[in-house]
């Protein structure tokens, strides 16, 4: 049995939470949705500036849904603005912009929408079923938005599967396997497991959990490299290998999600990603950007989103397992988030810490809002043990 929780500790990590609600609901929606949305047509800015000024540069395929899945979750958090305006123009205009002739998502536009890169790839397309599951919720549109997601996982399949649960990135990745993707797909799976009819989003979520723990995570380390070989073996480069910190956090958050096994692998391989990244890549507190495959550091710059996955992570962990070790780790990612939303514009954030300690000079990109976003959520809204096994 683990030792009882500490007082002062829980009170601790409470206050953290409370202020971060307040930050989100106070001050980063109210920017995000004054000056993060084109209101002339209901798309999403890519980054804004540090006085909160949009900047007009190319729009990514994946910040789109990214952004309907954060403003989904405002409402439940106590804001009180038109979520579901913005949800509704968003996913319009997101299907508009970046839906192909053939059904699939391409990567890149214009400022003003033209397109400026066709290519699709499986991340991108993992997103768009994520903001489909959003939208499908919070707009009570199930029908049309899970029409929408089962024509896109169709396309998915017979363009890019090639085993069970196993996918290429993108048409010219015949000879890689890249991680990430997979792990976003799992996430919308899970996503859709929930508020869809479908019955296969849930078979899709335990067969790419497997896949997680079968083959990505490496039996001697515990840790999942970014890139693999055909046959699922690490990349082998200079540094053996990319590992990321954030990612390792953020596997352990999906697979802690994924329906309970008797023997409960999915918890045991999750609580160990979060040793891994917890031994290996923090530094100064915070969550690393890489390491290589023995472990030594790669990239010593400390993004914000590894923190928001680092404090996700942790806490779900604490929670379904009782042990404080947890909430200790998960009050000190806490703690390093504060760090970064310590900026002139209130609702804004750094987006990296350097090895020297400065801020990078990095534009304010919304993509890191959907990180932000799921890591206050999960902590307003802690999920329950049920939550790990889909309705469906």
């Amino acid at each position: 049995m683990p030792p009882p929780p500490d007082t002062l500790a829980e009170a601790r990590f409470a206050s953290q939470r409370g202020r971060l609600i307040e930050w989100l609901v106070d001050s980063a929606y109210p920017l995000w949705a004054a000056s993060g949305l084109d209101a002339a047509t209901g798309s999403f800015f890519e980054a804004l500036d540090d006085h909160g000024r949009a900047l007009a540069v190319p729009r990514r395929c994946r910040v789109q849904p990214r952004q309907v899945h954060a403003f989904s979750l405002a409402p439940q958090l106590g804001w009180r603005g038109d979520a579901s305006r913005i949800m509704r123009r968003g996913t319009d205009q997101f299907r508009a912009r970046y839906r192909r002739d053939d059904g699939l998502y391409r990567t890149l536009v214009a400022d003003d929408g033209t397109t400026l890169d066709d290519t699709p790839l499986l991340y991108d397309q993992a997103f768009a079923l994520l903001g489909f599951a959003a939208a499908a919720s919070a707009l009570d549109a199930r029908r049309e938005m899970e029409a929408c997601a089962l024509e896109l996982r169709d396309l998915i399949e017979r363009r890019w599967k090639i085993g069970t649960a196993e996918f290429r990135s993108s048409d010219q990745a015949a000879a890689r396997r890249d991680a990430n993707p997979h792990m976003h797909l799992l996430e919308a799976c899970l996503a859709w497991a929930e508020v869809g009819s479908d019955t296969g989003w849930a078979l899709w979520a335990q067969e790419l959990a497997t896949l997680a723990v079968d083959r990505l995570i490496d039996p001697s380390t515990g840790a999942i490299c970014e890139t693999f070989d055909p046959g699922w073996i690490p990349s082998s480069d200079s540094g053996g290998g990319l590992i990321e910190p954030g990612h390792q956090y953020e596997w352990a958050w999906l697979l802690m999600r994924c329906p309970r096994r008797q023997d409960d692998r999915h918890l045991a391989a999750a609580c160990r990603l979060i040793a891994v990244a917890e031994a290996h890549g923090l530094r100064a507190g915070l969550a690393i950007n890489a390491l290589d495959g023995h472990f030594a550091v790669r990239d010593g710059g400390a993004r914000l989103w590894p923190q928001t996955e680092r404090l996700r992570a942790t806490q779900f962990a604490a929670r379904l397992t009782g042990d404080p070790r947890y909430r200790e780790m998960a009050s000190d990612a806490a703690a390093g988030i504060f760090r970064y939303l310590a900026t002139p514009v209130a609702g804004l954030y750094f987006d990296e810490l350097l090895p020297d300690g400065s801020y990078s000079a990095a534009p304010v990109m919304a993509s890191t809002f959907y990180h932000l976003v799921g890591a206050i959520s999960a902590l307003a809204h802690p999920p329950t043990d049920r939550d790990r096994t889909p309705r469906r």
